[in-house]
């Protein structure tokens, strides 16, 4: 059974929207006030939030600012029900981020069919999509069918790209923002001595480069082909409509582009505290873990000694030093380019000194 939050201080007009409702068998929580709605919605996690906009305490845009901001909320249906049916205030409420905007009074069938179109959208856009080019081009055409976004580009152009292709360079403007589709690339840094140092290691389902996009337009870093890879390039049109038009979208693409905000994070401190032996047994689980077919003993990724070299942030002789170390005390084989895991729990140790 969905559970439907009421804010809404008339009691009678509480009560009749309740009794509605519940007879369409909906659990309905009532609030009498903002201050109350905003506790029972952090507490509770209702499916929807209908929410007057006069009312004491904190009043309904208050009520919408507030759990906009809290991770626990943010995601919530919002529909604001008013007797205030001037063009202002709806607008005010639709830019604060409600999904919809019923006057009072309102009809039965108008409560409800906007209640169930809404469940039914977040719903959708709460279960996710696939990471590859199949599960972007659903949920770009997805997002296209709303209101909001119906000026999506359909123009999508995907090409092949050999080993060590560039993608971009630091600082060049970003037209088109690189998804790719399958194979391995890396983004990096380079410093004032020409030396290189990976911040990114991009795997099947990713977005390359977006952060510059989001920040002025223009790459903060410069990104690589690791081996033959296949890359959709996605108008920045697109993804700047995905982010700002519309709520249920933007909140759902932020959570795809945020997957390797942690593992950006946690390689830069390993970069700073750890040493560079630390460094190969922890750019090794790293590398395993994200390239890796499945997640076995024995299995190992193909990465070239200076590719490597470039994530641990070391020279390519430290590296093959170390690499032959790890090879004696049995943690590691190597085939030419496979690097196979042989003792992960001795590597994991290793890694977490």
């Amino acid at each position: 059974m969905r559970t439907i939050l009421l804010i809404e201080d008339d009691a009678d007009m509480r009560d009749n929207t309740a009794e509605i409702l519940e007879l369409a068998n909906y659990r309905v929580l009532k609030a009498e006030n903002g201050r109350r709605g905003v506790e029972l919605a952090r507490k509770e996690q209702p499916d929807l939030v209908l929410c007057d906009i006069m009312m004491p305490e904190f009043d309904g845009y208050s009520v919408l600012h507030m759990l906009s901001r809290d991770p626990s909320t943010a995601e919530l249906p919002f529909i604001f029900l008013s007797a205030k049916a001037e063009r202002g205030d709806m607008r005010k409420g639709m830019d604060l981020g409600a999904d919809d905007y019923l006057t009072k009074p309102f009809e039965e069938s108008e409560l409800l069919n906007a209640i169930e179109g809404r469940l039914k959208r977040s719903e959708l856009f709460r279960k996710g999509f696939d990471g590859g080019i199949d599960g972007l081009t659903k949920f770009l055409d997805q997002a296209r069918g709303l209101d909001a976004l119906k000026d999506l580009s359909r123009d999508r152009k995907t090409r092949k790209l050999p080993a060590k292709e560039m993608l971009f360079h630091e600082g060049d403007e970003l037209r088109q923002v690189p998804y790719l589709v399958s194979g391995k690339a890396r983004s990096f840094k380079i410093n004032n001595d020409g030396k290189e140092l990976v911040t990114t290691l991009h795997g099947p389902g990713e977005f390359i480069g977006y952060m510059g996009l989001l920040e002025n337009g223009h790459a903060l870093e410069s990104a690589e082909t690791l081996e033959p890879s296949e890359i959709a390039l996605v108008p920045r049109e697109d993804l700047l409509a995905l982010l700002y038009k519309d709520r249920d979208v933007s909140i759902r693409f932020i959570k795809m582009l945020a997957r390797d905000v942690k593992e950006k994070e946690q390689h830069l401190l390993q970069l700073a505290y750890a040493s560079v032996r630390q460094r190969v047994a922890q750019a090794l689980l790293r590398i395993h873990a994200r390239y890796a077919e499945k997640q076995e003993p024995g299995l190992g990724v193909r990465i070239s000694r200076e590719d490597l070299a470039t994530v641990v942030g070391t020279a390519t002789e430290s590296l093959i030093r170390c690499l032959t170390d790890l090879k004696d005390e049995a943690m590691i084989e190597t085939h030419g380019r496979e690097i196979v895991i042989k003792n992960k729990a001795k590597l994991e140790q290793l890694a977490s000194r």
